[in-house]
């Protein structure tokens, strides 16, 4: 979305050459291939630790916080190996999120009437709202010190990175 918004504030005439069809299904196969590398990467560490606790989780959703408190071995080295590759993925999303909307702010700011400014800045603030919930969420709940952590909070921090932002997309959007 952010990339779409870029197109369509700071080159509007190339708009359809830029962002055509091919360009959409490469930023989605990009986009599907990352969230597939995590996912495996996550499902294939879950299921190489033992659990010494049980495997009944406390919380709603199976989060890797909560799978890891009921492995009995150090596990260490794999959090720290999941939480790399993780921050790469997100590291290299929000980058090109804050490039392109240091471009598209800088174009707007361009614009010599209020009201174009007003509309480019209605169109792309809801995006960023979302993506700065779902940002920070996603950040309290994996990097907070485990003396913040209770059930309920981990309830609320998983629910908010992970139903709300899906949930406002098509309202947003």
């Amino acid at each position: 979305m952010a990339y779409d918004h870029y197109i369509a504030i700071c080159r509007p005439l190339h708009y359809g050459t830029l962002l055509g069809s091919r360009a959409c299904v490469k930023m989605a196969a990009a986009a599907w291939a990352s969230g597939f590398l995590s996912a495996v990467l996550h499902t294939g560490n879950t299921f190489s630790m033992p659990l010494c606790q049980g495997n009944a989780v406390e919380q709603f959703f199976c989060e890797v916080p909560q799978i890891l408190r009921l492995s009995c071995s150090d596990s260490y080295l794999r959090e720290v190996g999941l939480l790399v590759v993780s921050v790469c993925l997100v590291f290299g999303c929000f980058v090109f999120i804050v490039l392109s909307y240091v471009q598209i702010f800088t174009a707007v700011l361009r614009i010599p009437s209020e009201q174009g400014r007003h509309k480019a800045f209605s169109m792309c603030l809801p995006h960023l709202a979302v993506v700065s919930l779902f940002v920070s969420t996603g950040m309290f709940a994996y990097l907070k010190p485990p003396s913040l952590s209770s059930p309920a909070l981990d309830l609320v921090v998983a629910v908010l990175y992970s139903v709300v932002p899906p949930t406002l997309n098509p309202l947003i959007y």
